[in-house]
């Protein structure tokens, strides 16, 4: 990478405020599309869910560990489990899923 950082950080503040103020300009009022509105609502949990499920599953030795306490934490969540009983079986499942996979 050669070059003056300066341009870099530089271009990359400008990038940054764009994209946070053009829509603040650009989209005075209500938004009215229901298509708009429902595509909306659902950014954050997409962007969290792209960024956290390949962590999961990289995070452990083995990605097989890593699926199947993903796995067992969509369940235990869709059943109606608590975060920390979800955090606890998920981890006892990467444990057990390790000792037998890279044991």
């Amino acid at each position: 990478m050669s070059g003056n950082i300066w341009i870099y950080i530089g271009v990359m503040a400008l990038v940054s405020l764009a994209v946070r103020v053009l829509p603040l300009t650009l989209i005075r009022g209500q938004i009215e599309n229901r298509f708009i509105r429902s595509f909306l609502y659902y950014v954050p949990y997409v962007t969290l869910a792209v960024m956290t499920f390949p962590a999961i599953v990289e995070a452990t030795q083995s990605p097989v560990a890593g699926a199947l306490a993903l796995a067992v934490g969509v369940i235990l969540a869709f059943l109606g489990a608590g975060l920390f009983p979800v955090a606890v079986a998920c981890c006892l499942v990467v444990f057990v899923a390790e000792l037998f996979l890279c044991g």
